[in-house]
């Protein structure tokens, strides 16, 4: 790893990938990543299901009308999610680590995009995280967060630009609208 700005700035969401399978070490390191995240208390409330299925890959590509579409051609799924009943900060925990997969995907050089599950529902109204737990046989206490695509980069996307970076959205000490006197 460069430095932690660096990796901030060059993980951006992949949405294609190649047809090539990850090995099982890089797996492993991916999932350290995952288990190393911080949870509230100390609790752990996540947990994951790692899908290389191709076709439960496709079924779980369907679980909402769009966004999804990426997890259908990656070669792995990690579907994030939380025990409700262990933990009252499930969401922000399984947020967290989710999050850690993605950074550790990108130090690895490889591709990986966050497709929000939690909250999202197909056009008739059914919740993509009953799909979701459907698919995986997930007991009811485990709600489904989001799944992390992961895969060898397809595609190439640039860094992010320091000139976009939004100054504007950080207070001190207290809120303060930005160019509100302009």
């Amino acid at each position: 790893m460069q430095n932690f700005t660096d990796l901030a700035r060059k993980r951006r969401s992949i949405r294609k990938f190649t047809p090539e399978k990850l090995s099982e070490d890089q797996v492993v390191e991916l999932m350290k990543a995952a288990l190393f995240a911080p949870s509230s208390k100390g609790l752990r409330a996540w947990e994951f299901v790692l899908v290389d299925n191709a076709d439960l890959l496709h079924q779980l590509s369907e679980c909402k009308p769009s966004g999804a579409a990426m997890v259908a051609e990656a070669p792995l799924a990690i579907v994030v999610v939380a025990d409700r009943t262990v933990s009252d900060m499930w969401v922000e925990d399984a947020s967290v680590a989710a999050t850690m997969l993605l950074l550790q995907a990108e130090d690895m050089g490889l591709g990986a995009c966050w497709v929000q599950v939690r909250g999202r529902s197909q056009d008739d109204g059914t919740p993509s995280a009953k799909i979701v737990r459907e698919l995986l046989n997930l007991p009811e206490v485990l709600e489904p967060v989001a799944i992390v695509a992961v895969g060898h980069k397809g595609m190439e996307r640039k860094p992010q630009n320091d000139e976009k970076l939004l100054w504007e959205k950080i207070h001190l000490n207290e809120y303060s609208p930005a160019n509100d006197a302009q």
